[in-house]
């Protein structure tokens, strides 16, 4: 018998989404009955409690005889229990500082710590994930932002709305001005982007029109790697070199800059990846933003006005273009910054519902096999309280100061 522990999320500011819906989790118990689900209580989860027992699942506030526990946020170092399996986003893999405590309390707890980010099919590609949501929710946020800027039209916060279906029905009538507005990726993230802007009825432009039209009625442009990327030498794009030899490359978004007012960016960055632009390009006169919606939110990265996060309460911030320091948002001289690092949790039942069938369909068979997987093996970032293969790397990340 595999038991399986829904953790409450301990991590303040609470998150309301969860890996398994009840629903879900009286499919797993009636499909695989070699398999339980027990659920932690809690007050904050999107899904009440008494929604799971209604669905036969039993909850209660002690997880310790669980075999693996689902989370979604970084678990607390106080709430980690010894030598147990755990799935949940760590935000390590990135030798995040922030985390570094946590990912060496895993360590000493004996634990086995499988990052859903790592998930990944063989040519690299995430399998499971909030992207398409937190698509969604920053693109209204940053359309939001903007409005309030300009004066041009409302939105309301999307907190607001009961379910992804409602939200949509908000947009009927709205009426936008002529903006351009680029979007940049190629994943979840864009793809939730892209579900707003057909859903306002804003137009795509290749990329040449983009920087030599003007035009009369809103439009965005769909910017991938071969857009915005070209290698020093060569000038080419080639994807595979790209994410092995990003440092080879220079990013050509000075040349969209001067024709937007709206960015939604949407690209996975790490260090080796040119940035989007300098922060000093704010003070460039043809540099046309008002408004920056960072949706994969990383301080300082690909945006590098992005000067850390907003929240779910207050959005949006503002850079000030002389100092570059960050102010009030939508006041003069300024730039308009939505960075927030838990957006699906505006959408929070609909999130845990795309996650949770992504989570069955994909991970399930292989996270409960006898036999070892590459796909469980590859998302193990450590194994039985070691570092395991792969993750070599982070070593002297992994190592507590003396």
């Amino acid at each position: 018998m595999i038991k399986i522990g829904l953790i409450r999320e301990g991590k303040i500011p609470a998150d309301s989404r969860v890996a398994l819906t009840p629903a879900q989790c009286k499919w797993i118990r009636t499909q695989h009955p070699e398999v339980t689900v027990t659920v932690q209580q809690s007050n904050t989860r999107c899904y009440t409690d008494k929604e799971y027992i209604n669905a036969g699942i039993v909850v209660t506030e002690d997880l310790s005889d669980c075999d693996i526990l689902l989370g979604i946020k970084e678990v607390p170092i106080n709430m980690l229990i010894e030598n147990k399996t755990y799935l949940f986003f760590s935000h390590t893999k990135k030798l995040q500082p922030y985390n570094q405590k946590l990912l060496q309390a895993i360590i000493e707890k004996n634990i086995t710590l499988i990052d859903y980010e790592c998930l990944e099919h063989e040519d690299g590609a995430r399998i499971i994930g909030f992207g398409f949501f937190a698509g969604i929710v920053g693109a209204h946020n940053g359309m939001m932002a903007y409005g309030n800027r300009t004066g041009l039209f409302k939105l309301d916060k999307i907190n607001s709305a009961k379910n992804f279906q409602y939200l949509i029905h908000t947009y009927f009538g709205l009426k936008l001005p002529a903006i351009k507005i680029a979007v940049t990726g190629s994943g979840r993230v864009a793809h939730g982007i892209l579900e707003i802007m057909n859903l306002l009825g804003i137009h795509e432009v290749e990329p040449e029109d983009f920087v030599e039209k003007e035009y009369v009625y809103p439009v965005y442009v769909h910017l991938k790697g071969a857009d915005l990327y070209e290698h020093k030498i060569t000038k080419e794009y080639n994807r595979t070199n790209f994410h092995e030899n990003a440092e080879n490359y220079d990013c050509t978004f000075s040349k969209y800059f001067c024709h937007t007012d709206i960015l939604m960016n949407g690209i996975y960055w790490e260090q080796k990846i040119p940035r989007l632009f300098k922060i000093e390009d704010l003070q460039n006169e043809n540099f046309r933003i008002k408004t920056i919606a960072d949706i994969t939110d990383d301080m300082g990265g690909s945006v590098p006005c992005n000067l850390g996060d907003s929240t779910i309460a207050e959005p949006v911030y503002g850079v000030d273009k002389l100092t570059l320091k960050k102010t009030e948002p939508y006041v003069a001289n300024s730039i308009d910054i939505m960075a927030v690092g838990n957006l699906p949790n505006e959408l929070p039942r609909d999130a845990s519902r795309y996650f949770g069938e992504q989570l069955i369909k994909h991970v399930f068979t292989d996270l409960f096999s006898s036999v070892e997987n590459r796909l469980i093996n590859h998302a193990t970032i450590v194994k039985n309280g070691k570092l395991n293969t792969g993750y070599e790397y982070m070593e002297d990340y992994s190592k507590t100061d003396s």
